[in-house]
């Protein structure tokens, strides 16, 4: 079983000690990703809206650089820090995925998230 790292620079670099994604098995396990503009590194926080386009933008670059895409998504976790944007979220997100092919997921309230971002999201994709 060999690990792979997966980096794009059309995904924002990690703000920590980790990977955007790892490949293992056949299964990309994708880092938490907030709204970071991988092209200026500016941090989109002026409505929730924008940050989940960014967010999923995001996301699809690194699903893109492990030959992916989000048909191959099975598994979503979405932190927010109100829950009533979950209707915003929703709408937004359920545009990435056909209807009936949606992944599963869960969907929490947390108090804080990194930079003071409103929303964070990471996905289990399968080949």
């Amino acid at each position: 079983m060999k690990k792979i790292i997966i980096n794009t620079t059309n995904a924002p670099s990690p703000i920590g000690p980790y990977s955007q994604g790892v490949l293992m098995n056949r299964t990309l396990y994708i880092s938490g990703q907030i709204a970071i503009n991988p092209s200026n590194n500016k941090l989109i926080i002026e409505n929730i809206e924008k940050e989940v386009i960014q967010v999923m933008s995001n996301i699809k670059a690194i699903l893109n650089e492990a030959n992916m895409s989000f048909e191959n998504v099975v598994k979503t976790s979405i932190f927010l820090k109100n829950i009533n944007d979950s209707l915003i979220v929703n709408k937004i997100y359920s545009g990435y995925f056909k209807e009936n092919i949606e992944p599963a997921r869960e969907t929490i309230e947390v108090s804080k998230l990194p930079k003071n971002v409103n929303v964070e999201m990471s996905m289990i994709a399968v080949l």
